[in-house]
């Protein structure tokens, strides 16, 4: 019996737990020289030790039978370390993973190799950077049709490089991409004017959602530092996860903005069959935008016309991925059964032990029809497919 069960799940949010050496094996010669070492960066700091161990585990798993049967009885343990769990990095071990999960799909995104490139200054480094980590989530998804790989296109760099990202990462074996929610500098222009079309065509023509993730937010900055300076420690989770409770309540904040913008600023009626996927920002806010959308509209109707309610608008074009332990069954209740998708976002921490068994603790009332949409018919519906 698989973890799945009788459940047909489409998972919209993975991760890799990657090596060092991911993005320096699969970059070209005239990228590498620009790509900076995995553990430059400080936002999700890398332990040494962790990846040495990662390493070792694998091949005791490769070599005994008696061990890779030890980590699949605790394939949802959520307190080993990331590189420990099975199919963090290696290829063919995440295939056998997905068999254990029993999963129709599982969407594949990047965690370590996403911060080696996201914080650099250098356009040029940030271009680099974005080719190779997208080469190489297409590399390692490329031979199991069940494993979608997600790429990155910074859109900070600019419309036509954005647009030249996609075509060489679609081409290099990626799904789809994230994009950031949040252009840092003031001087730019807005990731939704009709400069960037281009791009959101590109999206719509090839029939995949763009996504957009908690670590992807452009550093937007969610409250003041002073906040943290409240004479106690700040809780970490772990992950993507932010650190303290202010962090949790204000996760959603930078998605929200951008994807209020993107129906606000007509992006979706420019674009028609645009789609996107909300990762890792919770769902507990939904209800409450849906009405604010519906309420600017309102007190804005005598400046401007909308053709449909905003919430509307974002029914039909948005999924959201809630966290395992929310209120599923509410959330539903309150915004319809189109919206929210399942995901495991294994092996982060925050996915917890047993996302299954905490979403349907909070689904006692939803009916099957509405179960199956939230494991895999509105992420089927977005990706244009049939399960």
């Amino acid at each position: 019996m698989t973890y799945a069960g009788h459940r047909k799940i489409i998972d919209c949010d993975s991760h890799l737990i990657e090596l060092d050496d991911f993005l320096s094996n699969a970059a070209r010669a005239a990228d590498l020289p620009f790509l900076p070492a995995m553990d430059a960066q400080s936002e999700l700091p890398v332990v040494q030790i962790g990846i040495d161990r990662g390493r070792e585990l694998l091949a005791k798993r490769q070599g005994d039978s008696a061990v890779m049967e030890k980590f699949e009885s605790a394939l949802l343990d959520n307190t080993k370390s990331g590189w420990n769990r099975l199919g963090a990095f290696d290829q063919a071990e995440r295939s056998h993973t997905l068999d254990l999960f029993g999963f129709e799909i599982q969407l594949v995104l990047p965690t370590f190799s996403f911060h080696q490139i996201a914080h650099e200054s250098d356009p040029q480094v940030l271009e680099a950077g974005a080719r190779t980590m997208n080469r190489a989530m297409g590399d390692f998804c490329a031979k199991d049709e069940r494993l979608r790989a997600i790429g990155y296109i910074p859109l900070s760099l600019g419309p036509e490089i954005a647009a030249q990202l996609m075509t060489q990462g679609f081409a290099d074996g990626c799904y789809t991409f994230m994009v950031d929610t949040n252009e840092p500098d003031d001087e730019k222009i807005s990731f939704t004017h009709p400069d960037f079309d281009p791009v959101w065509a590109s999206f719509a023509a090839q029939g995949v959602p763009f996504v957009v993730h908690v670590a992807v937010n452009g550093h937007y900055k969610r409250m003041p530092d002073s906040f943290k300076r409240n004479g106690r420690s700040n809780p970490e989770l772990g992950g993507d996860a932010p650190a303290g409770e202010l962090g949790m309540m204000t996760i959603n904040n930078s998605a929200e903005i951008f994807l209020s913008a993107m129906i606000f600023d007509n992006v979706f009626d420019r674009h028609p069959k645009l789609r996107g996927v909300s990762m890792e920002h919770g769902a507990f806010w939904v209800p409450s935008w849906l009405h604010a959308l519906d309420f600017t509209a309102r007190t804005f109707r005598h400046k401007r016309e909308f053709a449909e309610l905003p919430s509307q608008v974002a029914k039909r074009h948005l999924k959201i991925s809630p966290f395992a332990g929310e209120p599923v069954g509410w959330i539903i209740e309150n915004v319809g059964p189109e919206m929210l998708v399942f995901a495991s976002d294994y092996p982060h921490p925050e996915g917890t032990n047993d996302p299954i068994k905490r979403f349907e603790a909070t689904m006692q009332n939803c009916n099957q029809v509405t179960m199956d949409a939230f494991y895999h018919g509105n992420m089927a519906s977005v990706m244009g497919i049939n399960i």
